[in-house]
């Protein structure tokens, strides 16, 4: 998760939402931000729509309480459809280009939470374990050959470090300067590797 991401900046519209194409997508990034920074409890709804730009309303309206609204922040699910939507001769290069394109769409890393958040152990074990089963074990289940388990941990810990990497030097260190084209080329080898077992 992203620490910089910051809170919406445009006017709130009639449906609630903070102009184009926000609403459900500034609730989830401002609730990623409030749940990564500050225990569960000390979260408020209202905290969260300021944050996005939205009415408190709108959050009732599209999530129902603040559990759901967790539950939606703490699954890796979608974010993993798209990671290990390619065949695996492919999966190291596909990996990159995709985190970087989730982190732009997303402004902020779809797996970062995982580490950074501060909650509670009960919270911090519920993140854990759902990145385990949806991220972790769903790759090792894809891989051939020897140590799947070991392998699907450190690629998991690459993408880890690729999207610390990402967040650490921004916006002015040279991955911001650089292409996801030529990231993946320096970077997808190594993970590439992984996936295949060599």
């Amino acid at each position: 998760m992203s620490t910089t991401d910051g809170p919406a900046s445009a006017a709130v519209t009639d449906d609630g939402g903070a102009g184009a194409g926000s609403g459900r997508d500034a609730i989830v990034r401002a609730a990623r931000r409030a749940f990564a920074l500050r225990p569960y409890a000390e979260v408020t709804m209202r905290g969260i729509a300021a944050a996005a730009g939205v009415s408190p309303s709108l959050i009732v309206k599209r999530f129902g309480s603040k559990e759901a609204l967790f539950n939606t922040v703490a699954d890796f699910g979608p974010a993993a459809d798209e990671l290990f939507a390619a065949p695996p001769a492919e999966l190291g290069r596909h990996l990159v280009l995709t985190m970087v394109a989730l982190r732009d769409r997303l402004r902020g890393d779809p797996l970062l939470r995982v580490v950074f958040s501060l909650g509670i152990e009960d919270e911090r074990t519920l993140l854990r374990e759902r990145f385990r089963e949806q991220v972790t074990d769903r790759l090792a289940a894809t891989l051939a050959g020897p140590d799947a388990g070991l392998r699907a941990e450190l690629i998991a810990g690459q993408l880890l470090g690729l999207g610390a990497t990402l967040s650490l030097h921004r916006p002015d260190g040279a991955s911001a300067r650089t292409s996801a084209d030529r990231l993946a080329d320096l970077y997808a080898p190594g993970l590439q590797r992984l996936v295949d077992g060599a």
